[in-house]
């Protein structure tokens, strides 16, 4: 079954007197990657935060179809305290199973994450801690994390920019295959070259939306900041 489709309906926002987002009114398709591109701090994260309801907006942001409980979200950061005990099964328990992470993964979550962490490259990883881990290792953590379990919605933040090109690699093969299976995806990107190899679709954001189309139609080799 497909994922859900997302509209964005004439969403606006504002922070402190400040104009973030205006006016920002498009569609994202059930079962398609959908990439949001554009200049830092052209309001590309902050627009995620309010499909994901941590910002009060302006405008309508609709899902139809299959209400996508639960779905998948990878952060580009992970804020913590490094010298905490907290090792990547911990963190994978929390997010994913209702009991306290204290009394550990259940078996059956546990054996659904460690097939995630194997398929983004990190089996063994299970009892690292996380603190230890490098910027691009612990963005596959959080993107292995928001796979379990498959959802019909997946909402990327950057998922790799700290990722080698192998791991890079990776991360787009599994966002294609599921995908291809019916999940719905939006990803915001910085890397053009990535969002044409795996998006089907982008949208340009600079606080309002300045493009929408096929990458290969709307994605000219500049410099985002020349295109905004």
């Amino acid at each position: 079954m497909a994922g859900p489709r997302v509209i964005f309906d004439h969403v606006g926002l504002d922070l402190g007197g400040v104009e973030i987002l205006r006016d920002v009114s498009f569609s994202v398709e059930p079962g398609e990657v959908h990439a949001i591109v554009g200049p830092n701090g052209g309001g590309k994260t902050s627009l995620m935060r309010c499909l994901l309801g941590q910002m009060p907006h302006r405008g309508e942001i609709r899902i139809e179809g299959e209400r996508p409980r639960p779905f998948g979200y990878a952060p580009q950061f992970l804020e913590f305290d490094r010298t905490l005990p907290l090792t990547v099964g911990d963190m994978i328990a929390v997010m994913n199973q209702r009991r306290p992470a204290f009394f550990g993964a259940a078996k059956r979550a546990r054996a659904v994450a460690q097939v995630a962490l194997d398929r983004i490259g990190l089996k063994g990883l299970w009892n690292r801690r996380l603190g230890s881990l490098s910027g691009g290792e612990r963005q596959r953590v959080l993107l292995a994390q928001a796979l379990v379990p498959i959802p019909k919605l997946l909402i990327l933040d950057e998922a790799t920019s700290n990722m080698d090109r192998e791991s890079a690699r990776c991360a787009e093969g599994i966002v294609r295959e599921i995908a291809a299976a019916g999940t719905t995806v939006i990803w915001v990107n910085h890397d053009w070259a990535q969002v044409r190899r795996v998006a089907t679709r982008v949208t340009g954001i600079n606080r309002t939306v300045i493009f929408e189309g096929k990458p290969r139609d709307v994605l000219p080799d500049l410099p985002m900041e020349a295109a905004a």
